[in-house]
């Protein structure tokens, strides 16, 4: 079996298997998507609270 075979087998079992796929409904993807940046938003709101008190907290002892 030469390359240009396996490449061609390769191709075609590719393609069996994509045809297998179920895709989400636009539905999904969009509440999916909403869902992805509701949570970076939490957390990046998270993650600056916690930033402002160590910031504050490393302030206090350095000063002392």
């Amino acid at each position: 079996m030469n390359i240009f075979d396996r490449v061609t087998n390769y191709l075609k079992l590719s393609y069996i298997e994509l045809k297998k796929v179920v895709w989400p409904s636009q539905k999904e993807v969009t509440q999916h998507t909403l869902l992805v940046i509701g949570i970076s938003i939490g957390v990046a709101i998270f993650l600056g609270i916690v930033d402002y008190i160590l910031q504050i907290a490393l302030g206090v002892i350095i000063i002392k």
